[in-house]
């Protein structure tokens, strides 16, 4: 045996393929990437570090930008506002692929086996689906609407809403390049963003149009929409909202779902189970986004215009706010790492992301940007809906 791999390592010697040194490798699971929205350009980040190691640049319009991850973590896919998706390779640090697919996008998602992404448009509309490797078009479903809420689910799907119809659609890739689409009518008025759990049972599509939200249940084979929290706002003077809340993949805290208020500075409450609501924390200002943190110990909110300076922490056993910070103007994004023990924010007209301790809400450093917002890991690679 020590033979035969002597022999083995003499012939690579000699093709000159000499094993590479570990100081001079650079593993992926630690990195992570940050869209910095007014230069169209995106960092390569490293948790371990809190560091920058790297810029790419010429990504298109990134005011709305996100990003999912292939299986391997290697290479990052961009969701750019102008259509743009782009393909980033994070160890070579390049842009190895980029096609402008549409007018107007907004977001996308990876298919959990990783050989499917798929862009959510506006202008046009529908959902185009492209080849991982070769960025070919592999897809073309056209809805006649807006499209929003784009998540990928197990078995090779992808699921969507339309915000003109009232429509939830399900594409089935399962069996080959033509999906089968099920169509899944009267979702409600204007649905703005949706989540889905990470089991992959539960879509929720949250609504502009009317107060509350409805859900999905996955797993039967004919999904019907059930309406929860209707009329939450019922008697109240909506605020005007400045920026839309955001609900997709974050939201879920233990046993209970923690989602952000149209137009009122509140967190609703719901049983993950029953789907009724069990209480309402009030808050500085209107939510934006309610991150939990992995363990569901704690959930993180920002906030809309003017108040958009503050970040709280919620006690998810006591509902109750337990700790406000203020890390500047333009708080956009908050990036958990993996296990929790760190909080990534980026605050944009500061033009720097701040790392905090989720257990002391100490500052443990800093990074500067270019008016960050979308903070992105790595871990969301094995994360169905992220």
């Amino acid at each position: 045996m020590t033979r035969v791999f002597s022999l083995f390592l003499l012939l690579i010697l000699a093709a000159g393929l000499a094993p590479a040194k570990a100081d001079s490798l650079r593993a992926t699971g630690d990195l992570g990437v940050v869209i910095e929205r007014a230069s169209g350009s995106l960092l390569i980040v490293d948790q371990s570090e809190r560091a920058r190691i790297g810029r790419i640049e010429g990504l298109g319009d990134l005011s709305h930008a996100s990003v999912v991850f292939s299986p391997d973590q290697r290479f990052a896919f961009v969701f750019g506002r102008d259509g743009g998706l782009s393909k980033i390779d994070l160890l070579t640090q390049s842009l190895v692929g980029r096609v402008v697919q549409s007018g107007n996008a907004i977001g996308g998602a990876i298919s959990d086996d990783g050989r499917l992404v798929a862009v959510s448009n506006y202008e046009p509309g529908g959902v185009r689906v492209f080849d991982v490797e070769t960025m070919d078009l592999i897809a073309d479903i056209p809805t006649g609407s807006k499209t929003i809420g784009l998540v990928d689910a197990p078995g090779k799907r992808f699921v969507f809403t339309l915000w003109d119809e009232g429509e939830t659609w399900i594409a089935d890739f399962s069996t080959g390049d033509e999906p089968e689409i099920t169509r899944i009518k009267n979702i409600g008025k204007n649905p703005y963003d949706a989540l889905i759990t990470a089991d992959g049972r539960r879509y929720i599509a949250g609504l502009f149009g009317e107060d509350g939200l409805t859900a999905l249940d996955l797993w039967e084979s004919s999904p019907m929409p059930r309406r929860i929290l209707q009329g939450y706002g019922k008697g109240e003077k909506a605020l005007p909202v400045y920026k839309m809340p955001h609900l997709e993949g974050w939201a879920l805290a233990g046993e209970r779902f923690v989602l952000p208020a149209v137009g009122r500075k509140e967190v609703l409450w719901i049983d993950a189970r029953s789907l009724e609501e069990v209480g309402r924390t009030n808050t500085y200002g209107q939510p934006v986004f309610a991150v939990a943190r992995p363990d569901g110990r704690q959930v993180w909110v920002n906030f809309a215009h003017p108040l958009n300076d503050t970040v709280q922490i919620i006690d998810t056993q006591s509902g109750e706010v337990i700790k406000s910070l203020k890390p500047g103007p333009a708080v956009l994004h908050m990036e958990f790492t993996p296990r929790g023990h760190e909080v990534w924010v980026s605050v944009r007209d500061a033009g720097r992301i701040d790392v905090y301790d989720t257990a002391s809400f100490k500052k443990l450093g800093e990074i500067s940007a270019e008016s960050p917002s979308g903070i992105f890991f790595t871990a969301r690679a094995h994360r169905t809906g992220l």
